[in-house]
């Protein structure tokens, strides 16, 4: 997977304002309940519509063909692909201002604040409605803003954390399941040839520090979105005990890649590597079948065990010439043609289908590792609040690395934080 695919759940550990599952997940609903027809739409009388339908530039080989063929064999309009290299989210925006504007596009996490406020988006509440119960809650609930749902999701990515559970036996040391414990682990497994965890050069403070909010048990921001919500003794332990880790000796903080890539804990680097599951596949063909996977582990008394994910949603244009055909083609694709979606999941790199019940059907999700993945999303899935401003992100970032890179006290860096949240999301609202 190239970096572009992966700029939303890059950014939803926290480098950005906008970011970066199984059948027996918390999920209640099934496809048993609604059943999702999988075959062709019939071709209504009278000429057929055109569409235009945008995706960014996808890394992998074989997205492009595979979405042109997806629309040709929609029979209900004429359906043209474009694909948009450079920087995607700056020419839709841009586009979108204009008079010719796509039918049909993709947009991360089903659409942003600009572009709903602006009322760029269709509304898609009612056309997921009667499916909604059979995506992962945990997407839903971040594609959904003021009670609608902008975007259809198409598939998910995520971040989680790879372990040697070889290297745990030899140690005589349990799988952790909170964080005291994995610092534990970490020591343990520590040797003059491998290293204890690995989350990126920096420390790993740039790619986890969102995570540390949602594992400490806290939100980002208020139910009414007026302030930030992680202001207490749970979120400033979280920092500090991440600071003696860091202090410690057993986090890698000079590995021979980036966290998103996989290569350290490939080679042997690290026992605990922080990446995303998009390096699965490497990693398996390095270890064999000696691969674990974890959530960020809980902090403190109160806090929960947490994954960012990352999700683009298939949206229409709400001045579009023909909306509602394109609504019908949204629906067709990314709710009806459940092949399709499979495909799109599994064929180019790993992802997560949106649906739960079409999970297993991923083949590198079917069982093991992959497996246990899917299944963090639904259960401790996370996302960036829609109001996570760009401006509130980059105080936020700033006073993570002032608390664990040079020691500053958390009540006091996270003063300004407030401030800065209280006026962003003022603004916000409007």
């Amino acid at each position: 997977m190239n970096i572009n695919r992966r700029t939303l759940l890059i950014a939803g550990g926290s480098l950005s304002a906008t970011a970066v599952l199984a059948a027996c997940g918390s999920n209640t609903g099934g496809l048993g309940s609604t059943p999702s027809p999988t075959g062709g739409t019939s071709t209504p009388a009278g000429p057929k519509v055109d569409l235009q339908q945008w995706y960014h530039e996808y890394g992998e080989a074989g997205v492009r063909e595979a979405v042109e063929r997806f629309a040709a064999e929609y029979e209900a309009a004429n359906v043209t692909v474009k694909w948009v290299p450079g920087e995607y989210g700056q020419i839709l925006a841009a586009q979108l201002l204009t008079d010719d504007v796509p039918d049909v596009f993709e947009v991360e996490q089903g659409g942003s604040l600009d572009m709903i406020r602006a009322g760029q988006l269709a509304d898609l509440t009612d056309l997921i409605a009667p499916y909604l119960a059979e995506f992962n809650p945990s997407v839903m609930k971040r594609f959904t803003f003021e009670d609608k749902i902008h975007g259809i999701p198409q598939t998910i990515d995520m971040q989680l954390l790879y372990y040697r559970p070889s290297l745990l036996e030899a140690a005589n040391v349990a799988v952790p399941t909170n964080f005291d414990e994995l610092v534990a682990a970490a020591k343990a497994v520590k040797t003059a040839d491998i290293g204890g965890f690995f989350a990126g050069n920096d420390g790993g403070i740039g790619v986890l520090g969102t995570v540390f909010i949602w594992a400490s048990g806290n939100e980002q921001l208020t139910e009414d979105r007026s302030a930030v919500a992680f202001l207490n003794d749970d979120f400033y332990n979280a920092l500090t005990s991440y600071r003696d880790f860091l202090k410690s000796g057993a986090v890698v903080e000079a590995a021979s890649a980036e966290w998103y890539s996989g290569d350290a804990f490939a080679n042997g680097e690290a026992a605990f590597q922080w990446g995303g599951l998009w390096s699965l596949p490497d990693i398996k063909a390095a270890h064999g079948d000696d691969v674990g996977v974890l959530a960020f582990p809980a902090m403190g008394a109160k806090g929960r065990p947490a994954v960012p994910f990352g999700a683009f949603g298939s949206c229409v244009a709400a001045k579009g010439k023909n909306v509602d055909a394109a609504k019908d083609f949204v629906k067709w694709l990314w709710i009806e043609q459940e092949d399709k979606q499979v495909e799109f999941s599994d064929a180019f790199g790993t992802h997560i289908p949106a649906k739960v019940a079409l999970v297993p059907k991923a083949t590198k999700l079917a069982d093991g590792p992959g497996a246990d993945a899917a299944k963090f999303v639904s259960e401790n899935g996370f996302a960036n609040d829609i109001m996570w401003s760009g401006a509130l992100g980059a105080a936020y970032n700033a006073a993570v690395s002032n608390v664990i890179k040079d020691g500053k006290d958390p009540k006091k860096e996270f003063e300004a934080v407030a401030k800065v949240a209280e006026t962003e999301l003022a603004k916000l609202k409007g």
